[in-house]
């Protein structure tokens, strides 16, 4: 783990998340920064800059989570698809989000955009009850099946 990397952190319980599963090697907590709400991060706790420096049985751990975890985000939020992807763009810790997509926006590529000179915001922080109560809804589902 690395001493000042944000997800080592939330790792070792340093600095507060909503955690919504948490297992020896990976942990899943909210983004505070939620494109919809239940917008999740799963993150390997031991420190791999990149994905593709993890091994390939953690990946299949993280993503086999991703899938338990859309399976019940469809259902609590009534949308037919859930985006997963691996990112690292805001911060150098490997992590996959998970988000319900409402609409195909929701998780999408900049080639389809025409107007390439767009300026992006992140999306605003979350009151913390609001993730709290999301938190404890979606730990709730994914532990009663």
């Amino acid at each position: 783990m690395s001493d000042n990397c944000l997800f080592c952190r939330i790792a070792r319980h340093e600095i507060p998340a909503h955690i919504i599963h948490e297992d020896d090697r990976l942990m899943a907590f909210l983004d505070i920064q939620p494109v919809r709400p239940g917008h999740t991060l799963i993150i390997p706790k031991q420190h791999y800059p990149y994905y593709e420096d993890m091994p390939a049985d953690l990946a299949g751990h993280i993503v086999n989570l991703g899938q338990k975890l859309g399976r019940h985000m469809k259902r609590l939020y009534g949308v037919d698809r859930v985006g997963f992807a691996f990112t690292g763009i805001h911060v150098a810790h490997t992590h996959a989000h998970v988000i319900p997509m409402h609409h195909p926006q929701d998780v999408t590529s900049t080639q389809y955009i025409e107007q390439q000179d767009l300026t992006f915001r992140m999306p605003p922080q979350a009151p913390q009850e609001a993730l709290a109560a999301t938190a404890a809804q979606l730990r709730g589902e994914l532990y009663a099946s």
